[in-house]
């Protein structure tokens, strides 16, 4: 991304791309106009990954280049040709999620390029959900990826990434309507109980109007006042008085 001129030096991010043009050659590296108000600077160590003896034998003046802002100074503005990582190993944290391509299959896993020092694993275990056998299966060398930071080992130099944990966090977005359902289900359990229960109660045997009379008749001989009465199934009152009439006529009273 090219900075407008009318951008000041000052205002200038770590990694903002510029074009510029070789003003001076030194022995340390090489003045730059970059188009603003403080110089560019490019150090010998910043013009190529590879080691470089004279910077006449890269460099020449007038010649146009792309840097990249290292940082800026009060009185000058540290330029590198070197096109900045993405991701610093201090910038790299869990839980992050970056964007990526594929750029190596293993039989264990898959590596990532998306724009660190290096590049992360992703483990067959973490490629998806459910028993994933080689990576092969699931991504192939070239895909753009989405991925979660699970770990970042900088004295190791590993970074360890996941897809399966953004799919799980789709899942659990999903969770409160799954639990509202079961909350319905035990809702609908619990009436069926009630319902059960209900029809164990209206199920207990009613006594006939013989059985009635005789166990008044019973209770009256004992003593006793509270008489137990039943609802009478297809019998008249008149029938009901006809059998206790008799059965005190046939019982002792206790008198």
């Amino acid at each position: 991304m090219t900075t407008p001129d009318s951008v000041p030096a000052v205002a200038l991010e770590p990694k903002t791309k510029l074009n510029g043009k070789i003003l001076k050659i030194t022995l340390a590296g090489a003045l730059v106009d970059i188009g603003q108000s403080l110089p560019g600077v490019l150090h010998i160590s910043q013009i190529s990954d590879t080691s470089i003896n004279k910077v006449e034998d890269v460099l020449q003046e007038g010649q146009e280049v792309t840097v990249w802002v290292k940082r800026v100074r009060k009185d000058r503005v540290e330029l590198t040709m070197m096109e900045p990582l993405a991701y610093e190993w201090k910038e790299l944290k869990p839980d992050m999620v970056v964007k990526g391509k594929v750029t190596r299959l293993e039989s264990y896993g898959a590596f990532v390029d998306f724009g660190a020092e290096r590049p992360g694993l992703i483990h067959v275990s973490e490629l998806a959900h459910g028993y994933v056998k080689t990576a092969g299966d699931v991504v192939k060398e070239g895909d753009e990826v989405e991925a979660k930071v699970l770990d970042v080992d900088r004295r190791k130099r590993q970074i360890r990434l996941s897809i399966k944990a953004l799919q799980e966090l789709v899942d659990q977005e999903e969770a409160p309507e799954v639990e509202h359902k079961s909350r319905g289900k035990r809702k609908g359990k619990k009436q069926d109980e009630t319902f059960e229960m209900e029809e164990d109660i209206s199920n207990e045997p009613e006594y006939t109007a013989m059985q009635i009379a005789w166990q008044q008749a019973l209770e009256r001989a004992n003593g006793k006042k509270n008489i137990r009465a039943k609802s009478i199934k297809g019998t008249s009152k008149e029938q009901e008085n006809l059998y206790s009439s008799t059965l005190e006529k046939r019982l002792p009273t206790g008198g």
